[in-house]
């Protein structure tokens, strides 16, 4: 029986400064098989479909079970992860004679093919102070009691691995816009709710208030389309525009 094979169709780069081109690998065909799975068959086998041996295709991967998002990538057009990627469902759409397109994440520096160096994530959550401040590392005791109803909506937002695919489908998170992207207000809309971390819900809502913060959200609602986690992110900006509201207007009354 005649081995089956499949396309992958890559956008390569060499370095940060060099231009990028594409490049297509033939790939024999197993049921079961995912995007990682295929560039790790590259990895082991680089030669391209002219049958010339190439340097092997750089990504990141680390979980292998969609948890940390180091894989996340551009396939046929949509930011996800390559892990959860199945071929059989691009095969069972497009035909097998029909490459898969991949691309590395448009929104981010290209470190070298499909690898990005998604900084500008993390400096959107340092900017907004999404964390709470410990004062010592000796034990302080039993915290403050949790609403069940917060704690499970909490858990909803704390899912959110940095993947970067609301970033990437997001049309104000560009190289021109300072806008620090729609992951950031998930994670701070899940610290002001909490019993300790409310306590610095004032410094979150003047972090997010300004240059680039909740204002250059466009409520394009692309964020929500992506997220591979489900997370409720239109909910909790939704909240966080009200709450950013009354407290300008807390601070235009005391002034």
């Amino acid at each position: 029986m005649e081995q089956e094979y499949f396309i992958l169709n890559i956008r390569r780069q060499n370095d940060p400064h060099s231009s990028s081109y594409w490049e297509e690998f033939h790939i024999p065909y197993k049921p079961n098989m995912n995007v990682i799975s295929s560039l790790m068959y590259i990895q082991k086998h680089p030669v391209n479909a002219e049958g010339k041996r190439v340097n092997p295709v750089v990504f990141e991967c680390n979980c292998y079970e969609e948890v940390c998002g180091a894989c996340t990538m551009v396939i046929n057009g949509r930011p996800r992860q390559a892990c959860s990627a199945l071929i059989d469902k691009f095969i069972d759409k497009e035909g097998i004679e029909k490459p898969i397109i991949i691309e590395p994440l448009s929104k981010f520096p290209t470190v070298r093919d499909l690898m990005v160096d998604r900084k500008k994530l993390f400096d959107g959550l340092k900017k907004a102070k999404t964390w709470i401040p410990v004062d010592g590392s000796f034990a302080l005791g039993r915290g403050p009691r949790y609403d069940e109803k917060k704690r499970a909506y909490s858990y909803l937002l704390s899912r959110c691995m940095t993947c970067g695919c609301c970033a990437e489908a997001c049309p104000n998170f560009n190289e021109k816009s300072d806008f620090i992207g729609p992951h950031v207000f998930p994670q701070v809309q899940r610290l002001n709710i909490n019993p300790l971390g409310e306590m610095q819900k004032d410094e979150r809502l003047k972090a997010i208030m300004a240059h680039g913060g909740i204002q250059g959200c466009g409520n394009a609602q692309n964020c929500a389309k992506v997220c591979p986690m489900h997370i409720p992110i239109l909910k909790s900006l939704a909240e966080l525009n009200f709450d950013v509201n009354i407290y300008a207007l807390k601070k235009i009354i005391k002034w």
